[in-house]
């Protein structure tokens, strides 16, 4: 049991990383928190059955194979910028219980899994993403709190008014809460998201535009964080994320200027 703070709103938590125990089995908040993700994604799958043509049969069929692969991809993602630990500690490499995925690694294998299940199937590519990333955001946005049960992806030491007050290593410390930041702004690309769905102008927007959001957003919230993973002394994360908003944000600006030029040559 470790307590938390949030000194700035007058709040205390008593919690525990483990939700349950079953037998000698404990059953981690984290998990429960994906678990819930992955269930309330469906929900909203199953509503949004037949949009941009795609059936609400074939993504669970997709999911199937996905959820497994992604969560496996994370994990291989993690080990790798974690590399000297888990070289001297490999028994570790299979202990997810308390941690450990990466989202960029998720969505490495989630796209590489849709791309082969795609062409198997003859479903457009971007269709099948513009369907599924509204509630790959609100997803993370749900997930994220795992992370507040677990104690970590906290940031550098702060007074704002959203504060977290943690014991370290012993030391009480004041700190900021980036998985509340991430679970906020997901939660706000989501809603973005949703509106778009039924005012989609071209295959592909809604991922074009989740992947610039999420790259802005998560490029500044990794500059905060402490436990980054890193490649050198770059923060792998706030890179990737970065490239993504330049390279997806250009993308959006460009279709924007090519769509609106139709629009008028039409009108």
């Amino acid at each position: 049991m470790k307590e938390i703070l949030f000194p700035g709103l007058n709040l205390k938590f008593e919690i525990n990383s483990i939700a349950i125990n079953i037998g000698n089995i404990g059953i981690y908040w984290y998990a429960i928190f994906i678990v819930i993700a992955f269930s309330v994604a469906i929900l909203f799958f199953k509503k949004d059955n037949g949009k941009y043509g795609i059936e609400f049969e074939d993504i669970i069929e997709l999911f199937i194979i996905l959820i497994p692969v992604s969560i496996i991809f994370a994990r291989i993602y993690f080990v790798i910028f974690n590399f000297n630990f888990y070289i001297k500690n490999p028994v570790e490499i299979l202990n997810i219980r308390n941690g450990g995925l990466a989202i960029y690694g998720g969505i490495i294998g989630a796209i590489i899994t849709i791309l082969v299940f795609c062409k198997i199937k003859k479903i457009n590519f971007l269709d099948v993403l513009d369907y599924i990333v509204p509630y790959l955001a609100l997803g993370q946005a749900i997930g994220r709190w795992g992370n507040f049960f677990n104690g970590e992806a906290h940031g550098q030491v702060t007074d704002n008014i959203l504060r977290m007050g943690i014991v370290e290593n012993g030391t009480y410390i004041e700190v900021h809460p980036t998985f509340l930041y991430e679970s906020i702004c997901n939660f706000i690309i989501f809603i973005i998201l949703f509106i778009m769905r039924n005012k989609r102008q071209y295959k592909g927007q809604l991922t074009f535009t989740y992947l610039t959001l999420y790259g802005l957003i998560r490029a500044i919230i990794e500059g905060l964080r402490t436990d980054s993973l890193m490649l050198g002394s770059f923060r792998i994360s706030q890179v990737i994320s970065i490239l993504l908003f330049m390279v997806f944000g250009s993308i959006l600006i460009y279709k924007k200027v090519k769509w609106k030029k139709i629009y008028l040559k039409n009108k």
